[in-house]
């Protein structure tokens, strides 16, 4: 074993008296030598039903302490941590349960009435409160049981999106994500002074992985909220004393229209984080011009989530950049051929370290594909400037080659972005018999805020080639979102074609 894997224990040890976790909603607390004693307790409970190392457990529910109840019980014992979407369908839950077998699910009362669906056999756990804990019962078991655990273990997996199929499993052993803790709280300068609020969902690697964790190993505290509303996360960011927070753009877009944000302060807050997809420009304007410190990170699930570091004050230079590559990690951006980009070159984002996923649960095929050589083929096209500065254009799947030309998305959505109507944007490209594809725009105006697909156009002429202006905008009242706040362009595909075929 290549280092302690208990280390809520060990941060018990060291801060028992501390304050762990808060919950928003009931203003409950732990300390970490409770929040250890739960996990503890919970483990015990595991054993006690026959949970083996290697076993799954699974967790339906909204942002609550119990995440971290089973992720540090399965720390314990060897068990596989699955947290579910509780936002999919009844159906598309039942696939990743009939995919990730588990031994046991744990599920919070107000998803209870999905179960009945399931004809699936694992054993029912339901959350119906904080201290759901209190009343379960430990069988005894057999105590001369060693567990053999290593850090290459499997600890935790989690489903991708799956907004081109199937979702995919991705495994994380206790090495990924002691190494993404690791390296984020040494590059991120985290320390046990800091707060952050969790409002995103923590079945999601950015809810879970991305500061959640690494602020608990630091020493810090983790708020947590079930949702996002902006006048809300306002309150608590203040109320809390929090630090720093990851938001995504959506977020963002919502935040900063919030009447409270307008007259907020935020004391306490060395940095606003945002994460999840590419933010556009416009949200540095206004956090710049608030005096807000402000930067953009980059992940997936596959990798940490975190993968680079920039300083607010080279994020206010470099707007869009997501800075270098953290401590003990590398990146690297490669062309068609293989071959290391020159600066400025756009390829694809490769990324290497002890933070990567291991495999792709039952999907073989899929993990070959997606590491080669120890590098992790992102799939998203990034490029770097001549000072090292990392800049994401967009997904390789999403470019868009049109009379010859490559166009990348991003860079039309973050100059329409900056239109005075235009709320949000989705640039996509489809089919076409003359340029091969053709690049149409979805726009979002603000609210009561009317637009014509000339002036965006006029406005396009502005500052770009003609061959990247979009040949059709569709404006709409809204888009539409994954379950973790990202625009969906492959919804916005299948409306369009559904258009055509009417």
């Amino acid at each position: 074993m290549g280092f302690e894997l208990d280390w809520i224990k060990s941060r018990s040890v060291l801060l028992p008296n501390k304050c762990a976790v808060i919950d928003t909603v009931s203003n409950n607390a732990w300390t970490y030598s409770q929040l250890n004693d739960r996990s503890a307790y919970l483990a015990e409970y595991f054993l006690s039903i026959g949970v083996q190392k290697g076993y799954r457990i699974a967790l339906l529910a909204t942002n609550h302490v119990c995440y971290f109840d089973f992720l540090f019980a399965c720390i314990k014992i060897g068990a596989i941590f699955v947290p579910l979407n509780w936002r999919l369908s009844t159906s598309e839950l039942g696939y990743m349960l009939e995919d990730c077998t588990p031994t046991i699910v744990g599920i919070q009362s107000s998803f209870i009435k999905q179960t009945d669906q399931w004809k699936l056999d694992f054993q029912l756990l339901e959350i119906d409160s904080n201290n759901y804990i209190s009343r379960l019962n430990n069988r005894p078991r057999n105590t001369k049981t060693k567990l053999d655990l290593s850090e290459n273990d499997p600890l935790a997996m989690i489903y991708t999106g799956g907004t081109t199929g199937k979702p995919k499993g991705a495994v994380l052993s206790h090495r990924s994500i002691v190494w993404n803790g690791i390296n984020t709280i040494v590059s991120w300068n985290l320390t046990d002074q800091d707060t952050t609020l969790t409002c995103l969902p923590m079945f999601h690697t950015g809810g879970l992985n991305a500061l959640s964790i690494p602020i608990l190993m630091a020493g810090g505290t983790v708020v947590l909220s079930p949702s996002f509303r902006p006048e809300q996360a306002v309150k608590h960011l203040i109320d809390y004393k929090c630090t720093i927070v990851l938001f995504v753009p959506t977020m963002y877009h919502m935040l900063i229209k919030s009447a409270d944000f307008e007259k907020a302060n935020f004391p306490n807050m060395k940095v606003f984080l945002s994460g999840g997809a590419p933010c556009p420009l416009g949200i540095y304007e206004i956090f710049s011009l608030r005096g807000f410190a402000f930067k953009e990170g980059y992940g997936l699930t596959e990798a940490g989530p975190n993968n680079f570091y920039i300083d607010p004050k080279d994020a206010k230079r470099k707007p869009g950049s997501v800075g270098k590559p953290m401590l003990f990690n590398e990146v690297k951006i490669v062309n068609s051929n293989g071959n290391k980009t020159s600066d400025d070159e756009v390829g694809e984002l490769l990324l290497r370290g002890n933070h990567l996923f291991d495999y792709y649960w039952n999907k073989k095929d899929a993990t070959s594909r997606a590491i080669v050589k120890g590098w992790l083929h992102t799939g998203d096209l990034a490029r770097m400037d001549d000072e090292g500065y990392v800049y994401i254009v967009g997904r390789k799947k999403d470019m868009i080659i049109t009379g010859g030309e490559n166009v990348y998305p991003l860079e039309i959505e973050n100059w329409m972005e900056s239109h005075d109507s235009v709320e949000e944007i989705a640039v996509i490209g489809v089919s076409d018999e003359k340029w091969g594809e053709m690049v149409i725009a979805f726009v979002a105006p603000h609210h009561n805020v009317s637009v014509t697909e000339e002036e965006l156009k006029e406005y396009c002429k502005k500052k770009m080639a003609s061959y990247k202006i979009p040949k059709r905008f569709y404006i709409v009242d809204q888009l539409p979102k994954t379950h973790v706040g990202k625009i969906n362009k492959n919804q916005l595909k299948k409306q369009l074609r559904k258009v055509k075929e009417d």
